[in-house]
């Protein structure tokens, strides 16, 4: 059963809560166990991706328990109602380890449509950007705000984020490349924290490119409520990964599909 007195956001933020308290005693502690999970190169994963993702789990089947869940760590767990929640619960895992503050804890609801709800947690500086049908709101230091994408509309204005150079293949990198020349501003190394920049008005684009679902469902839903657009390289949908194009606007986001459908 369900226990309807509270909202799928409120589920959210529980998990959320669960999950700040599971990581934040491993960051930027010395001696943290890192594994390798890239053959060739360096993904790794801690106990503190593992924890965390625990703990959401736990929050769900005592909360949600109908509900089908995808989580990086954990995999796929199906369910009776037709809505999964999505989880990566450190995004961003290169960061945490290098003691960056720009991993996230993400959290979705979605359905074989796309992503409903949003949460995208920075738990060390205690950010919270919340985004859904009925809300778009960022909670931190500062306190209690709006989110709301910007009005740039050109791409000689425009700041544009991704998290690595090399974005993907080479055919990505030459698309993302052919963006970034048009822009003002380009900055690397930003994983899940790019797309919340983007939701509270402080960027313009976000391009990448071999995403997983778990990586973009959050911050579609995110960055739809603050009045943005999110989609693949083609104009089509994100939410099941690949390449993602996350755009402030329609007119930015039209600017800069109009070079990616090239690539």
């Amino acid at each position: 059963m369900h226990q309807t007195h509270l909202t799928d956001m409120d589920v959210a933020e529980e998990m959320a809560d669960a999950a700040r308290a599971a990581i934040l005693p491993h960051f930027r502690q010395h001696g943290l166990e890192t594994a390798n999970k890239l053959e060739g190169g360096f993904d790794p994963v801690t106990i503190a991706d593992r924890a965390a993702e625990k703990a959401m789990r736990e929050v769900l089947q005592r909360l949600r328990p109908d509900d089908g869940i995808l989580g990086e760590e954990y995999g796929q767990s199906e369910g009776q109602s037709g809505r999964v929640w999505v989880l990566d619960p450190i995004d961003g895992t290169r960061g945490f380890v290098s003691g960056t503050p720009t991993w996230g804890v993400l959290i979705a609801l979605s359905t074989s449509d796309g992503p409903e709800l949003g949460v995208i947690d920075q738990p060390y500086i205690g950010e919270r950007f919340r985004g859904s049908s009925e809300i778009a709101q960022l909670t931190g230091p500062l306190g209690t705000s709006q989110l709301a994408t910007r009005a740039v509309k050109t791409l000689d204005q425009a700041t544009l984020f991704t998290t690595f150079p090399e974005v993907g293949t080479s055919e990505d990198r030459a698309g993302f490349e052919a963006v970034s020349k048009q822009v003002q501003l380009t900055r690397f190394g930003m994983d899940c924290y790019a797309y919340a920049l983007l939701a509270a008005g402080q960027a313009d684009l976000v391009i990448e490119a071999g995403l997983n679902a778990y990586d973009i469902q959050a911050p579609i839903a995110v960055i739809e409520a603050a009045g943005g657009i999110v989609t693949d390289w083609q104009g089509g949908p994100a939410h099941n990964g690949g390449r993602a194009l996350a755009a402030a606007n329609a007119e930015i986001h039209a600017a800069a599909l109009d070079i990616l459908r090239s690539y």
